[in-house]
């Protein structure tokens, strides 16, 4: 398992975190979200031990992460880090060697991932032959050729079609059946929540928002009732608890300030005639995301 408690970091009068604290499990996925500058990229540099925290503690199953650790540990960055005039089985060999493993193991390894990702005619390539797409798939191989233990995904669907991804995320739960912790960080809300069970919200390096997906989206307050049918926007607006009503090519979308009053619009619609949907959903992660950080930001 994977401890961060209370840890801050300056960089001089600068605080990049502020008493950030969480946990991952042993097949856990976990997201660890915000805009720009929240402060990610300290947290995964503190948890990769390139950088000291300036207080709290980072451990793994226990221990404070040294050099035995980051051996099991992956990391798939955002900005592309790969030596482009290499070809691809001379990048997996230099990123194998630091990760402590043998030659042999490497290529073993290297020859079962590039089929699974089907480049492996491209072993003796020049990574800077390769498609953007192709790339990200030599730099996810390379995060996860020491088969981790923890493994950080910063946007590792950047640069691949449709088809690609639903490859990489078949391969990141085998890893989770597999026992792997995983730390999940992307832009695209609607991937994190294909994966995620728990996350963390930063805002300038602060926790706004933290805990289990499922909890979060019950507790927010905001819902949405779509209907389809025969029904009035002026008569929608009118009903106590309703915030707003937008209107699209297959009928309406309700937003209601709390679950409480969709009976109301319920009873409503049992007056009109040929109501053909009615559906109280969940606020994406995406709407509660955009809620949180704008509340952070205007206070």
């Amino acid at each position: 398992m994977l401890k961060v408690e209370n840890v801050t970091k300056y960089y001089g009068d600068f605080k990049a975190v502020d008493n950030l604290s969480f946990s991952v499990k042993k097949g856990e996925i976990f997201g660890l979200l915000g805009v720009n500058g929240a402060g990610k990229t300290t947290t995964f540099r503190m948890i990769m031990n390139l950088i000291e925290p300036s207080s709290g503690n980072i451990t793994f199953d226990g221990r404070k992460i040294n050099y035995d650790i980051t051996d099991k540990i992956g990391f798939l960055t955002e900005e592309r880090s790969l030596l482009t005039k290499m070809t691809v089985k001379e990048q997996i060999l230099f990123y194998g060697a630091l990760k402590s493993l043998d030659n042999d193991v490497i290529l073993k390894r290297l020859d079962k991932l590039l089929e699974r990702f089907g480049i492996s005619e491209y072993k003796d390539r020049k990574i800077n032959t390769l498609s953007k797409g192709n790339q990200q798939k030599v730099q996810f191989i390379s995060a996860i050729i020491n088969e981790p233990s923890l493994l950080i995904l910063d946007e590792p669907f950047s640069g691949l079609d449709p088809i690609n991804i639903e490859l990489f995320k078949s391969v990141i739960l085998e890893l989770k059946e597999k026992g792997t912790s995983i730390i999940f960080s992307s832009h695209r809300m609607d991937h994190v929540e294909l994966f995620c069970e728990k996350l963390v919200i930063l805002v300038k390096g602060k926790t706004v928002l933290e805990g289990y997906l499922k909890d979060i989206k019950k507790d927010f307050r905001i819902k949405r009732i779509v209907i389809e049918g025969d029904v009035n926007k002026k008569d929608l607006l009118k009903i106590n608890g309703v915030l707003s009503v937008n209107e699209n090519a297959n009928g309406f979308i309700v937003n209601i300030e709390d679950e409480k009053f969709a009976k109301d619009i319920f009873n409503y619609l049992k007056t009109r005639k040929n109501i053909n949907k009615y559906v109280v959903e969940e606020p994406t992660l995406e709407e509660i995301f955009v809620a949180k950080v704008g509340e952070a930001y205007g206070k």
